[in-house]
């Protein structure tokens, strides 16, 4: 079941250390080009209140890292 994350306290300690393992596997993955593909199949629809291309590309080159699209 999907969980959405909208404060920090809504996370139990045991979901935030998962978290924050993943982050550094993926980290690590990144850094010894090591293909992942943990979004595949995955798209990201974004909507923003006001024009900002850096934040928009650097969700899309994200979901693209991780197999997904934007």
């Amino acid at each position: 079941m999907m969980k959405h994350l909208l404060k920090l306290q809504d996370l139990t300690p045991d979901e935030l250390t998962g978290i924050l393992n993943l982050a550094d596997q993926l980290k690590y993955e990144k850094k010894h080009n090591i293909a992942h593909e943990h979004l595949k199949g995955q798209t990201l629809g974004m909507i923003f209140t006001k024009s900002s291309t850096r934040t928009r590309v650097s969700f899309e080159v994200g979901m693209y890292q991780l197999g997904g699209s934007a």
